[in-house]
């Protein structure tokens, strides 16, 4: 199994650098991928901080690739981007209301805008 960073997620997803993508689109079509939670997250924050990609389109580009590679927690992450591009709040804060919904965890946090998703 192959484990992505975020680096070869993104060169896959914006197609930025030709050789990179295509390597990366290789690995991704022919290997037995993994990509952990924070990977997501990184990628997310790379894609809306230094991009400035929408939040629907971070959405709708991740939602494919989801289907592309074996991901821990994919209920989480999809509600997690669900909520992303519905609230104001930070993807890592949608990944904690996601793992609310999902695996009923209670979240602890300070958070105004996060305690008040978290209360719906």
């Amino acid at each position: 199994m192959v484990v992505l960073d975020a680096n070869v997620i993104l060169r896959y997803l914006l197609n930025d650098n030709e050789a990179m993508a295509k390597e990366a689109e290789n690995v991704i079509k022919t290997e037995v991928t993994m990509v952990p939670i924070e990977v997501i997250a990184e990628v997310v924050y790379v894609l809306k901080g230094v991009y400035s990609v929408d939040r629907v389109k971070i959405r709708d580009a991740l939602m494919e690739f989801l289907s592309e590679v074996t991901v821990a927690e994919k209920e989480v992450i999809q509600i997690g981007l669900e909520a992303y591009v519905e609230n104001n709040l930070d993807f890592v804060d949608c990944i904690l209301y996601a793992y609310s919904c999902v695996k009923k965890y209670d979240i602890k946090t300070f958070d105004k805008k996060l305690n008040k998703l978290l209360s719906r």
